[in-house]
């Protein structure tokens, strides 16, 4: 493959020295879990996002949850989220016994639809989860407001969207609360599993880090239910070397975006369009065409990796189509029967950028 989708050894090589050093660190600690490093990186992350808090957890899907149910989410209750999104969004409503109410997304930035937010809104609403799909964001301004009215809290799913920034404030400051996944695949990726919760309110991350490990504060004690889903020092040791470099890493991805979106324009391909007043992470670059299997499998002989998210909205998943029978999403709906996503990534050369591109610009000879 001449340009893979994704290469996470080149992305991590550079830093296999640091890598290497944060390793030994913990190792001749002896402290494995919660501890210095754990601390330190949660105090980095918050104040990356320009939020108050930030409490590492296992994965993005349990900070989701996490949140939820300090927020008492319960069987009937109803949450706002989009189907065009990642699984991981849906299940931990689910596993609550609460009920996902799918929202359609924007014809054109393909982030939730804040007008069909109104639409979906009944008396058991109780929070929206806006997803910063791609790395970007949802437009909040508008969604905050409708939140405010009608009393509902905003959980924002900012898994793709490291350092992204709406308004000039970052994503993770926004709503309520924020989640994170540290999938080795984000922006700011661990060596494995890893996630991260982020907010202004202090009791809330108070009674996360309760949560999150055993519902217990003092070893041993246990006042209050909970589960473990602890970040260990290893991950938490490693984050803090990529977290150095995420901005920078994170201005590669906008120029490769910007050079796509200047040598593209002319072709047939809809590129990605950006919420205004925001600056996305460009996690992944997503075009659209309505023959995007065929221009899909020209890429690929050509050399040129890329991948479909996602190919099926959530609400037609089989796990969960047969609740969704009578649902209308049709931007959504056509959304994925049309998306491409082109490598992305600060390990892209200007060489397999440019290969990208005349590979694009072939497909309509």
């Amino acid at each position: 493959m001449l340009v893979p989708f994704l290469d996470l050894k080149s992305i991590n090589l550079k830093y296999q020295a640091e890598l290497h050093k944060a390793f030994s660190a913990v190792l001749d600690s002896g402290q494995f879990v919660l501890g210095q490093q754990v601390q330190q990186f949660e105090k980095e992350y918050a104040e990356f996002c320009q939020a108050k808090e930030c409490v590492s957890v296992a994965s993005g899907l349990d900070a989701i949850g996490i949140v939820l149910n300090l927020w008492g989410i319960k069987e009937g209750d109803e949450v706002l989220v989009p189907s065009h999104t990642f699984v991981a969004t849906w299940l931990p409503i689910v596993q609550l016994g609460a009920i996902p109410v799918p929202v359609d997304i924007d014809s054109q930035t393909m982030v939730m639809d804040v007008d069909d937010c109104f639409r979906k809104l009944s008396s058991k609403t109780k929070a929206i989860i806006p997803v910063h799909l791609y790395g970007n964001p949802v437009d909040m301004n508008p969604l905050l407001e409708f939140a405010q009215t009608h009393d509902l809290w905003v959980l924002e799913d900012a898994a793709q969207a490291h350092g992204a920034t709406y308004s000039g404030r970052s994503v993770g400051s926004l709503g309520d609360a924020a989640a994170f996944s540290f999938y080795p695949g984000k922006n700011l990726g661990a060596l494995g599993d890893g996630g991260a919760i982020t907010t202004n309110d202090c009791d809330l991350a108070e009674r996360a880090r309760v949560f999150r490990n055993y519902g217990s504060k003092i070893k041993y004690s246990h006042d209050v239910f909970g589960i473990n889903s602890r970040l260990d020092e290893l991950q938490a040791a490693l984050l803090r070397v990529k977290l150095r470099s995420l901005q920078l890493e994170n201005d590669r991805r906008k120029r490769i975006a910007e050079i796509y979106q200047t040598e593209l324009k002319n072709t047939e391909i809809q590129l990605p369009i950006t919420t205004a007043h925001s600056e996305p992470s460009w996690h992944l670059y997503v075009i659209r065409h309505t023959r995007r299997d065929q221009l899909q499998k020209h890429l690929s002989n050509l050399g040129v990796g890329t991948l479909i998210h996602y190919p099926i909205p959530v609400h037609q998943q089989k796990a969960f189509a047969s609740n969704y029978m009578q649902s209308f999403l049709p931007n959504t709906v056509k959304a994925c029967s049309e998306i491409l996503s082109l490598p992305m990534g600060p390990h892209l050369s200007d060489e397999q950028v440019a290969i990208v591109i005349e590979s694009c610009k072939k497909f309509f000879d």
